[in-house]
């Protein structure tokens, strides 16, 4: 590939020619560009996300319109629609469950807003900083992006997609995206601000490598991941066979009563837990912010951090020992005393009825769960070591700092 350099005047030839799609994308290179995140090495040249997009038509588009695409066109199966929940802001891929969908003739009326594996999607409303690489091997060959994002698809002569997510959404270019946001309350991108963002570009062989290195801590992640998900499946499955379908060893010879086995009894929640304070809500949100969370302390457990039947210590919150006292637990929960909202509150939460099995039927259920909990413990400290070893080594790469 032709070496080129940026200088003051633009973009200047320094060696032969290049394919079509190559010159038309230098050719209308920007001159300007937003801001340089960082540094650009000896052989990289400074491009925009603009500047990059395929020669395809709609490669850099908006999400369609609200009041298009909005929820009295879903159906139960069809073209899956891409909204927050699919993307993150934490470097993780895509994800690709919880989808809603639209029918096949509807999907005709998004065709600019479709796309497919390797293209990148942005949140341009809301949590700004998220970006999603569509996966190549599915689960759907295409999907619809939502009025809440922007779709990029690169000119793969030129950028490697995976080295662009990998670039785009790394921590220092997620927060300084986050800085150019517009809007007030919620904050936006528009298409202008996207096509403006810069990025620095090796030669396409030196971006395959280093998305190469870095998706192999990814793919590791990913495969732990699922590991992961399988056993707390089978966890599940069996929980539901034997506590709730009631086919638990012996079932056969065992007579129920009203929805109650012989042993077993029904009782509310309340008389299963600690007298006192067994039951007790989070603290009244005005109570706790995110500037008092650190690096060690006593970790916050979030809707987030609930994963199948366990607590997720992966990416969990934390404050210090001061704010975890008793003494502050107290006065954080004579504050929130009063504070009605609409929620699951104690008192429903005392009176559920729980079907309570015999003592040594939940030994034999936790011995079994605990052995799927233990390796999956293992597995999500493999994934935190593997994070931060990935997080480590992204901006070294990025910067050209390590050579690959």
């Amino acid at each position: 590939m032709a070496s080129r350099e940026r200088g003051a005047g633009g973009v200047q030839d320094t060696a032969g020619s290049e394919n079509s799609e190559n010159r038309r994308c230098i050719s209308n290179m920007t001159t300007s560009v937003s801001s340089l995140i960082y540094p650009v090495p000896k052989g990289w040249r400074l491009y925009t996300a603009g500047d990059i997009k395929s020669t395809e038509p709609h490669s850099c588009v908006a999400g369609p319109f609200g009041s298009k695409i909005s929820s009295k066109y879903f159906v139960d199966d069809g073209v899956p629609i891409i909204r927050g929940n699919n993307l993150k802001d934490d470097l993780t891929r895509f994800v690709p469950n919880g989808f809603v969908f639209v029918s096949d003739a509807r999907a005709q009326e998004y065709r600019p807003q479709h796309v497919r594996g390797g293209d990148l999607v942005f949140t341009c409303w809301g949590t700004i900083g998220q970006v999603g690489l569509i996966p190549e091997d599915g689960p759907y060959p295409e999907y619809i992006i939502s009025n809440k994002q922007l779709k990029l698809r690169v000119a793969s002569s030129i950028a490697d997609p995976r080295f662009c997510f990998y670039y785009f959404a790394s921590p220092r270019y997620a927060e300084y995206v986050r800085s150019r946001s517009i809007g007030g309350a919620v904050p936006g991108i528009n298409l202008g601000i996207l096509k403006s963002l810069a990025i620095a570009l090796p030669p396409i062989t030196v971006q395959r490598r280093i998305a190469d290195v870095l998706s192999g801590y990814d793919d590791l992640i990913e495969n732990n991941r699922r590991r992961m998900a399988l056993l707390e499946d089978s966890a599940r499955k069996l929980y539901n066979e034997w506590f709730v379908r009631l086919r638990f060893p012996g079932y056969e010879h065992t007579p129920i009563t009203n929805g109650v086995p012989e042993g077993w009894k029904r009782k509310p929640l309340e008389a299963l837990c600690m007298e006192g304070d067994g039951i007790q809500t989070g603290p009244f949100g005005s109570q706790l912010h995110q500037s008092d969370y650190s690096e060690d302390g006593i970790p916050v457990v979030m809707p987030k951090d609930l994963i199948g039947f366990r607590i997720s210590v992966s990416s969990i919150a934390r404050i210090p020992e001061d704010l975890g006292s008793p003494e502050t637990a107290g006065v954080i929960a004579n504050r929130a005393k009063g504070a009605t909202m609409p929620n699951l509150n104690t008192s429903l939460l005392r009176s559920v009825p729980i079907l309570i099995a015999p003592r040594r039927l939940q030994e034999i259920y936790a011995e079994q769960a605990d052995t799927a909990t233990q390796l999956c413990d293992v597995l999500d400290e493999q994934n935190q070591r593997l994070r931060t070893a990935r997080d480590l080594l992204l901006p070294r790469l990025m910067s050209g700092e390590l050579a690959v």
